[in-house]
């Protein structure tokens, strides 16, 4: 991953507000803590954004390299030299594939092996679907076999694979909001137990205290352990256990829904900021 401006922007703003959240350690810790958190997300958002932006180019470039090949087939039928055929395609429209497409036939006009040339192409576009057709393309110039009907025939396996893909999302589709609400009413439970259950039972520690190994003439100057003592370690683990359900609960969704962890990202960082911000944002109201 190339780091960008924006990414230095964004650590920069994200160590200002790191810094700041010391000021507020001592006299408002939940806010201290919310602010460390705001800084987190602040300086992750870029880097999910561009994830986000690097795989649906992925998904564009598999849907254009469709459109090339069925393009490419129909030049080659024609009685086209596959060299030629490519050149040819080097103006046309392929969304993000174009400049991979223009530098393809570059490659070739000045004198580069079409094998050689396809191998830079895949190489440089590092698209799964992309990688598998070209190794059958180039396998075939070489072999010198009937080029059309390979084109064809990865033509016709990137469509049937670009279909499954969509129906798998529609049909999944409703999974995700389901996935989504459900952790949405687990970040209420959690709430719920920690603002109105929790607080019922503040004073139960205070009773299984074990006073025998104290010297009975400083018993009267023991302390009894506060409140926030007591349910400070059970309130953290409820937070730790809404960002660990947000973070594997977006893999999750990922990979159901795009076939790869790397799209779950997106969802493991809305769910999980949401419930920190949710869960800490409550604690400094209540």
């Amino acid at each position: 991953m190339k780091i960008k401006p924006l990414h230095i922007i964004s650590i920069v703003f994200g160590l200002v507000i790191f810094s700041i959240s010391f000021l507020f350690i001592k006299s408002n810790l939940n806010l201290s803590i919310f602010l460390i958190g705001l800084a987190v997300g602040v300086v992750a958002l870029p880097f999910v954004v561009q994830i986000v932006t690097e795989t649906r180019r992925d998904q564009e470039m598999g849907e254009m390299f469709l459109e090339f090949s069925r393009n490419l087939a129909e030049s080659v039928k024609t009685g086209t030299p596959i060299s030629k055929s490519i050149i040819n395609l080097r103006n046309r429209n392929y969304g993000s594939l174009s400049p991979y497409v223009a530098k393809l036939a570059n490659q070739i006009s000045i004198g580069i092996p079409v094998s050689k040339s396809l191998e830079n192409f895949a190489y440089d576009v590092n698209n799964p679907v992309v990688t598998r057709a070209i190794t059958l393309i180039r396998e075939a110039e070489r072999a010198g076999g009937e080029i059309e009907s390979i084109l064809e025939s990865s033509a016709r396996s990137i469509a049937e694979i670009e279909k499954l893909r969509k129906e798998r999302k529609s049909v999944i589709s409703t999974l995700v909001v389901q996935g989504y609400i459900i952790f949405f009413i687990f970040i209420v439970i959690m709430l719920i137990m920690e603002f109105k259950i929790m607080p019922l039972t503040q004073n139960l520690g205070q009773f299984n205290l074990d006073l025998s190994n104290i010297d009975p003439t400083k018993l009267a100057d023991y302390q009894l352990p506060t409140d926030k003592e007591v349910q400070l370690p059970i309130f953290s683990s409820f937070l730790y256990l809404l960002l660990v359900q947000g973070l594997f609960a977006g893999l999750i969704i990922g990979k159901l829904t795009e076939g790869s962890i790397k799209a779950g990202i997106k969802h493991s960082f809305i769910l999980a900021m949401s419930a920190f911000l949710v869960s800490a944002g409550a604690k400094l109201l209540f």
